[in-house]
């Protein structure tokens, strides 16, 4: 990844709304793309998830859930097979899954307090969990309902959850950017952890993103955090995730440059599929930030007043979000121009690591020699024979192959002369140089 500094010009660009989704009667928290990309499903605090068709932008009747508290995770499946909300309030957790084709509906228990984050494995079979306040986080069997891992238990708040890409591993965010741990589904131990748990601020549920191959890990986060109390408020609204890093999904050391630009806490993140362009948007700063993910570039800001969270349609040509004070979902385009940048980007980066990891640069391991080169076998000559008889010219000019007469250099005759005598011309030229 590239070291390089974020701080770019950005380029000036309008967001172009395209449509806009009403009906929440309060903040909406979450939003997710069906994988047809013709349809949405969004979690509010209004104590609903709803589903709409984007193609009519409206909603679409039957398909809305009412809880008890509030909902403030929705998710899809990859085949589309699974709809998944999770929510509640500070009495209790709500977390249902629906099976879209029979209409079955599976009602998980476990977690305590409302669920603030969830993710489906890319192989559509398990579930994760976070649950905020009850400190801990969960993987489920969609299909059984049963709980297979977990609980991994926190000190904090778990306010984001996401499965790597093998689903071996879980990335957990604790206390909004103050700390992250990374936990081995299987064996169910904690691999890695970074950050201080003791926050005791309010909760936004940043998500997380797993990058290059299972290799790193994309958050917000916050490394001058240091614990508060509540009746110190001033040193509390200082605190929060301005920030943006890549960490090793092993040692969660820092990798590559961070993406900085943010006056104020981030309050939402999105990554786009293929990993080229990256958001972010921070409700106190009133901004939307576009970043190219390669080179850590910041390619555009947006001033969107009170944007709350945010997500990217599949193919990235969509941006959606929704903000504190209107209870609509805004759906844009991705400026053209920022998107083509960014791919561009992506191209150049990929073209220089195939270069750097090809056979002609790439150097033979430590202790590795080349093989020995085998002689070549000659035929074996028998020496020149040698006439004594014949004189030495001869001889050579037989051994050498070459003509004497062909190579034949002539001679000329030189008559001795005085070394006095000089003449003319050059007696001229002599009295010439010494003439004053």
């Amino acid at each position: 990844m590239a070291s390089g500094s974020t701080k770019a010009a950005t380029t000036k660009s309008v967001l172009k709304l395209v449509t806009t989704l009403k009906g929440h009667g309060y903040i909406i928290r979450s939003m997710c793309y069906f994988p047809d990309g013709q349809r949405m499903i969004s979690g509010s605090c209004d104590n609903t998830a709803r589903q709409w068709d984007l193609k009519e932008g409206k909603e679409i009747e039957g398909a809305r859930d009412a809880f008890e508290g509030g909902v403030n995770a929705v998710a899809v499946s990859k085949d589309g097979r699974w709809v998944v909300t999770g929510g509640g309030d500070h009495r209790r957790a709500e977390l249902k899954a629906f099976e879209v084709e029979t209409g079955i509906v599976k009602v998980f228990e476990g977690h305590s307090e409302q669920i603030f984050s969830i993710d489906i494995s890319a192989d559509n079979t398990l579930l994760a969990t976070s649950g905020s306040r009850d400190g801990t986080a969960r993987i489920w069997n969609l299909e059984t309902g049963n709980l297979v891992a977990g609980p991994f238990k926190s000190i904090g708040w778990v306010t984001a959850v996401r499965f790597s890409p093998d689903s071996k591993k879980l990335a957990v965010g604790i206390n909004e950017g103050t700390c992250l741990d990374v936990w081995d589904v299987e064996s169910q131990k904690l691999d890695a952890t970074i950050g201080n748990p003791n926050y005791n601020g309010g909760i936004i549920p940043l998500p997380i993103f797993w990058t290059n191959k299972n290799k790193t890990i994309i958050a917000a986060f916050d490394f001058n955090f240091t614990p508060v109390t509540d009746s110190d408020s001033e040193s509390l609204d200082e605190h929060g995730a301005k920030t943006i890093y890549e960490f090793d999904a092993v040692t969660l050391e820092t990798v590559g440059a961070p993406f900085e630009g943010h006056t104020e806490n981030i309050t939402g993140l999105t990554l786009s599929f293929d990993g080229v362009l990256l958001a972010s948007a921070s409700q106190f700063e009133a901004t939307i930030k576009l970043w190219a993910f390669e080179s850590r570039q910041l390619l555009a800001s947006f001033d969107v007043q009170n944007v709350f969270t945010l997500i990217l349609s599949s193919n990235s040509c969509q941006l959606v979000y929704t903000t504190h004070t209107v209870d609509e979902i805004c759906i844009c385009d991705t400026p053209p121009d920022i998107l083509t940048q960014a791919r561009a980007i992506a191209r150049k980066k990929s073209a220089l690591r195939d270069i750097l990891n090809s056979d002609a640069t790439r150097r033979p391991p430590a202790g590795h020699r080349r093989p020995p080169i085998s002689p070549i076998p000659m035929a074996p000559r028998s020496p020149p024979r040698r006439d004594p008889q014949q004189p030495t010219f001869l001889r050579l000019s037989n051994l050498l192959r070459f003509s004497p007469r062909a190579n034949r250099v002539p001679v000329r005759h030189i008559q001795p002369r005085d070394p006095l005598d000089v003449g003319h011309d050059s007696h001229i030229s002599v009295l010439s140089q010494l003439t004053p």
